[in-house]
């Protein structure tokens, strides 16, 4: 029989991350000594006072279906957090839990999207977005930005891109794959633009709590009525709390938006995991304390690599002020970054990820949610495989 697929799904491009990921665990499996620095979740555990959570909501025989958008407990921890944090009054009805940050990514780009629409997306972006948007059959704009402006969008770039169908701004700060963070500043410039040529914006804040050398995380919502009412945050627990297998995520959005994304939601996943949900609950309304010692573990990673790669020739790295990525420029070694990450795996055991998928060939991304030992080892290969290649 002949299979006739979707324009849809013949349109995307695969996860480069996942791909090298996969790869990398498989060549680990066949007992290769493989330094893996391509997953973006990190390494270490969720804290016990959340599984315990979870593991009673399972005890207690909390297993059955729970309303599409999320428990109401969970859904006001949430609305909590956003006042206590970041200052921004939301009701639980704008409140939307979801399947992952990524989950909620989509969710929001459907309810809003449609053909003939355009999204803004600076570049280097997470992979994702671009693929999102041709799902729900817009168009993605995308908006290069360099080392040189620390790969963050300026208003000039961002007013030259907003045409009459601009429909949304995708903003993510930290980012990922930089791992650079919008002063507020720089922030609220981009939002003012926005309510002024009424496009929306979905802010990723996922990364909001990994930050260092003093950066402060600022939501773009959190400026005046008006930026609330233009933007949706999307947020996760992934990162900071170290649920990336959980798949448990979230959006704050204007109510008509909130509902639209409900409905969304209803016809597809339905709900989250209910116990994963009790569990997300305990995440925030539990002890905080991890944090502190992972960001401190992050930053002496961070450092250490971030010297370490702007130490070898024809390589240069700005240093990131947040998430827990690093994103060198590797355009002086002559190989664009597919063919870099490639040979680097072969020859080096080394899974980097090729700037490429993030929309920026002349880089390469490294996760540093790894341990020391690993990324001593691992920078040490790229080193001797730089110095392999022809001058």
């Amino acid at each position: 029989m002949k299979y006739k697929i979707s324009h849809r799904a013949a349109s995307l491009s695969p996860s480069l991350t996942l791909a090298i990921d996969s790869k990398a665990k498989q060549m680990k499996a066949d007992g290769l000594d493989v330094v893996g620095f391509g997953a973006g979740e990190p390494d270490f555990d969720t804290p016990q006072h959340i599984k315990d959570a979870a593991a009673k909501a399972l005890a207690d025989g909390f297993t059955k279906y729970t309303p599409a958008a999320g428990i109401p407990e969970l859904r006001q921890a949430i609305a909590d957090k956003h006042k206590r944090e970041n200052g921004l009054s939301y009701k639980p009805s704008q409140i939307i839990v979801s399947c992952g940050g990524k989950h909620s990514c989509y969710n929001v780009i459907i309810a809003t999207c449609e053909e003939g629409d355009e999204v803004i997306i600076p570049a280097p972006y997470w992979l994702s977005y671009p693929e999102m948007v041709k799902l729900a059959s817009a168009q993605p704009v995308i908006v290069q930005t360099t080392d040189k402006t620390e790969f963050k969008l300026t208003p000039q770039s961002l007013r030259q891109a907003i045409t009459p169908r601009t429909r949304l701004l995708i903003l993510n700060s930290p980012s990922n794959p930089t791992g650079s963070v919008y002063t507020p500043g720089e922030i609220k410039a981009l939002g003012d633009i926005c309510v002024e040529r009424d496009v929306l914006i979905m802010s990723d804040e996922i990364y909001e709590h990994l930050l260092y050398d003093g950066a402060v995380h600022q939501s773009v919502a959190s400026f005046s009525p008006a930026h609330l009412e233009h933007t949706i945050v999307v947020h996760g627990f992934a990162k900071a709390w170290s649920m990336t297998g959980w798949r448990l995520g979230w959006c704050a959005a204007p109510e008509p938006i909130a509902k639209a994304i409900d409905a969304v939601q209803s016809h597809s996943t339905s709900n989250p995991t209910s116990f994963a949900q009790k569990g997300a609950v305990a995440a925030l309304t539990g002890p905080q304390d991890h944090l502190k010692g992972w960001l401190t573990e992050f930053d002496k990673r961070r450092r250490f690599a971030w010297n370490r790669l702007n130490a070898i020739p024809r390589i240069s790295c700005v240093n990131p002020k947040g998430a827990f990525y690093l994103f060198p420029n590797i355009s002086g070694t002559g190989l664009r970054s597919t063919e870099f990450c490639a040979r680097l795996l072969e020859a080096e055991k080394v899974a980097a990820v090729p700037g490429v998928a993030f929309g920026a060939d002349d880089y390469m991304r490294i996760s540093y949610a790894t341990n020391m030992a690993n990324l001593e080892k691992g920078l040490e290969r790229i080193e001797r495989f730089c110095a392999s290649l022809p001058q």
